[in-house]
């Protein structure tokens, strides 16, 4: 079928629009990471983007959906950034203390502590909201963690019978003690000693529970 002047048209708009809204969202990314949201304002997004205030509102009309829209990109980056730096051959204990400081390290992040609080407030009045911060964050790290656990299983390095609740075990191993501290606002900032502190209790405790060895010694003492 023959295209028409009008097609033509719509074709030669899209690649531009696709490229003013990646600069609207790399302009919000770098003003949210920056000011947070509260401090994060349309004025600033706009001038950073390079575009109008106008364009701006016709990708986004509320902060809120930029914002998510930014914490979700952001999220799968981190994860698939988490996932190239991994060595999925190396040892359980490798694997695993590398997997959780990229979770730790995003978890104490300005970034990281703002989607998540406005994730948790907006969730009720906008349950999108909430749906796209689980699907792009915990839901990610579950699926991500359960591809590794399956491949060490096979290599005969662990033995889990539910590998999805293992996953969401070790996700909650990673977040002790800081995690709490974060959303009660009693501290905001950590240093490598008290992040590796609880890395490394994580991937110890979850060892002793699933690495072959010790299933090895809970059988021959049973």
């Amino acid at each position: 079928m023959p295209v028409g002047p009008e097609d033509s048209t719509v074709a030669a708009r899209a690649p531009r629009r696709r490229r003013k809204y990646d600069q609207v969202l790399e302009g919000a990314r770098q003003v949210f990471m920056a000011d947070g949201f509260e401090g994060a304002s349309v004025d600033d997004i706009a001038r950073v983007a390079a575009v109008s205030k106008a364009t701006l509102y016709s990708y986004f009309p509320d902060k809120r959906l930029m914002f998510m829209e930014v914490a979700t990109l952001e999220c799968r980056r981190q994860a698939n950034m988490a996932a190239d730096a991994i060595d999925m051959n190396a040892p359980a204990d490798q694997v695993l203390t590398r997997a959780a400081a990229g979770m730790i390290d995003f978890i104490t992040s300005d970034f990281g502590h703002q989607m998540f609080r406005i994730a948790v407030a907006e969730s009720e009045r906008f349950p999108a909201l909430g749906l796209a911060f689980y699907e792009s964050g915990p839901k990610t790290i579950r699926q991500r963690l359960s591809d590794y656990f399956g491949l060490a299983i096979e290599r005969g390095e662990m033995e889990i019978e539910d590998v999805a609740l293992a996953a969401d075990q070790f996700h909650v191993l990673v977040k002790a003690d800081i995690f709490d501290q974060i959303v009660f606002n009693l501290k905001r900032s950590f240093t490598r000693a008290e992040k590796d502190r609880v890395i490394s209790g994580a991937v110890t405790t979850f060892l002793a529970r699933y690495g072959r060895s010790s299933a090895g010694r809970a059988t021959s003492l049973g």
